[in-house]
């Protein structure tokens, strides 16, 4: 019987025991960045985007939709296709489908045309999220595989708080199409960069894999799982209807403003993640729904407090920005060798709940208005906290294997 292992053997040919390989660790941080800031790029741009294109605003902001679409799709049948695969290989294909799908969206005078070149951005999503956090962990030492992935996953806040405001400056400036034309640039830069950098690792051999719902089946992976259902719905319900919500509060005018502070909290938040991850993943989590819940209850209960409300966005942001930091490295832990197609089924799930939570969002706003999200964050906590605090086993144990490495 094969013995599991809590993370895959990394190449001892590429790891240093003693330190960080930065660089790479960098490059990936950086695909991170382009799949983030591809995904919620239109937001910034829509009215533009929509005038050119010839459809309403409603219809234009679906890019983002069935970009998400595209992701959960196809996360988990391409992640098992492709997991015999070489890492290198496979992230440089998954970057040159962004350059393509950017190029496209950039030329493209048709809505339908730039609809299909949005699913295939997605796609390409799919393709990057299950490998960066795995390829990450490989590239470590096991005492900082943790904050190998805190690195990467910088790319997030990065990208919403800083990408947009200057993908929107560009648009704004010089028309939304050099907005993408630059993404693409940006791919083919980190593509000479991964290719000149970034050291290999191998896929898996067949003989090796596990079917999808034995992996689902290993302690641990799916409580992980539900968290982060529940936790990006939680999240995605307030942040895709948080221009609304502000305005509602006379605040619409500092929406930049709000943006802001919540990514520098959300930086700071993947600092302190990364430096504690290693020992304190479970505590971690837990302050992060704790950070998170009570951020929603200044915003239910005192929201007519512009102080209060930006505090409120600075507790949100510390409980948001180490999230996928946490879980994706506790589906890692969790999955063993097996971490691959694990973080594969959490992409899918992922970008289930980001489409999820902006169908709900606008149920929620068209029948019981705006006040209601913080509310509904606060319900969505409730169950996250709970299944955190009981796996204290698998999932989110007490102590993570090899802490005293």
């Amino acid at each position: 019987m094969r013995t599991r292992s809590a993370t895959p053997t990394p190449s001892p040919t590429t790891i240093d025991d003693r330190k960080l390989p930065m660089a790479a660790l960098l490059a990936l941080a950086t695909a991170v960045f382009v799949t983030s800031l591809t995904e919620t790029l239109p937001a910034g741009v829509l009215p533009a985007m929509s005038a050119d294109l010839r459809v309403g605003e409603s219809a234009m902001g679906q890019s983002v939709t069935i970009y998400a679409i595209g992701t959960a799709l196809t996360a988990i049948p391409l992640s098992a296709a492709t997991a015999g695969w070489r890492r290198k290989r496979l992230l440089l294909t998954a970057m040159a489908g962004f350059a393509a799908a950017n190029t496209v969206t950039a030329v493209s005078g048709s809505y339908p045309l730039t609809m299909v070149a949005r699913f295939v951005a997605g796609v390409a999503a799919g393709v990057a999220w299950a490998l960066l956090a795995g390829y990450a962990r490989r590239l470590a030492p096991a005492h900082l595989q943790g904050k190998a992935i805190a690195i990467v996953m910088a790319g997030i806040p990065i990208a919403l708080s800083l990408g947009v405001p200057a993908g929107t400056f560009l648009g704004d400036e010089f028309g939304w199409r050099v907005s993408f034309w630059a993404m693409t640039v940006l791919a083919l830069v980190l593509i000479a960069w991964i290719v000149a950098i970034v050291p290999d690792q191998p896929g898996q051999r067949a003989d090796e894999r596990t079917p999808l719902l034995r992996t689902l089946a290993i302690p641990g992976v799916a409580p992980v799982l539900f968290v982060t259902l529940v936790f990006v719905l939680a999240h995605t319900i307030l942040y895709t209807y948080i221009a609304t919500y502000l305005d509602r509060l006379d605040l619409g005018d500092s929406t930049d403003v709000v943006l802001l502070v919540f990514g520098g909290a959300s930086l700071l938040s993947i600092w302190v993640v990364g430096t504690a991850i290693h020992r304190r993943l479970r505590e971690l989590t837990i302050a992060a729904t704790l950070l998170f819940a009570a951020a929603a209850t200044i915003l239910a209960a005192f929201s007519d407090s512009h102080a209060l409300v930006l505090a409120a966005v600075v507790l949100w942001g510390l409980g948001w920005g180490g999230a996928p930091t946490l879980l994706q490295t506790a589906v890692g832990d969790a999955g063993g060798d097996e971490a691959d197609a694990a973080q594969a089924m959490l992409v899918t799930l992922w970008n289930a709940a980001m489409a999820g939570g902006g169908v709900a969002g606008a149920i929620l706003l068209d029948l019981l208005g705006t006040g209601s999200f913080p509310w509904s964050v606060l319900v969505l906590l409730i169950p996250v906290l709970a299944v955190v605090v009981a796996a204290r086993a698998h999932g989110f144990p007490a102590r993570r294997r090899g802490a005293d490495a």
